[in-house]
């Protein structure tokens, strides 16, 4: 199975529209399962008290790492550039699914990472920092790590729908996550 991780928990977010398109893409290519993980769907407060207490993990991240995490042999990370790194509940994501099936999880699995950006460099430094974590994490992470800046020319301003050059750009690594 392979999880596309749509990686902002904010409402609106131009990050979805790169992902959802990766993820109709990949679907139809390949006869292996592929299932959407969007962050801006996580429900009221994501930051519990009892978040890292492995008997006592709330049911909502649970239930993520059930679904999309242990299943999955494969993820596709879309990262928006925050701050000059990634997302904090990305990192508040993975820091939590650490906690109670930690092997299952994360180890010897692959990912590949897209960064999204406004600016010029595509979330470069970002994509290193959450690579850096996934190595850690003992994932496997594909070396050509997919920067996508000025996302404004790339998406219709109407209907946000991706540019040819946009579309281009996820094809080619829709090609690599099912080769890796």
């Amino acid at each position: 199975m392979i999880t596309i991780i749509s990686g902002s928990n904010r409402k609106n977010n131009k990050t979805l529209h790169f992902a959802r398109y990766a993820y109709e893409k990949l679907s139809k290519e390949t006869n292996e399962e592929v299932k959407f993980l969007d962050l801006s769907e996580l429900e009221g407060n994501v930051v519990y008290e009892n978040m890292y207490k492995d008997s006592d993990q709330p049911k909502m991240i649970q239930h993520i790492q059930d679904t999309y995490f242990i299943p999955s042999t494969k993820f596709w990370f879309f990262i928006p550039e925050y701050n000059g790194s990634y997302p904090g509940i990305v990192k508040l994501l993975l820091d939590a699914m650490s906690i109670r099936e930690y092997k299952p999880s994360f180890d010897n699995k692959k990912a590949c990472i897209t960064g999204i950006a406004s600016g010029r460099a595509g979330n470069l430094r970002g994509m290193d920092h959450l690579a850096e974590v996934l190595n850690h994490l003992g994932i496997h992470v594909h070396p050509n790590k997919n920067p996508i800046s000025s996302i404004f020319k790339l998406l219709n301003a109407e209907d946000n729908s991706l540019s040819a050059d946009g579309e281009e750009t996820i094809q080619k690594q829709v090609v690599q996550i099912l080769k890796f």
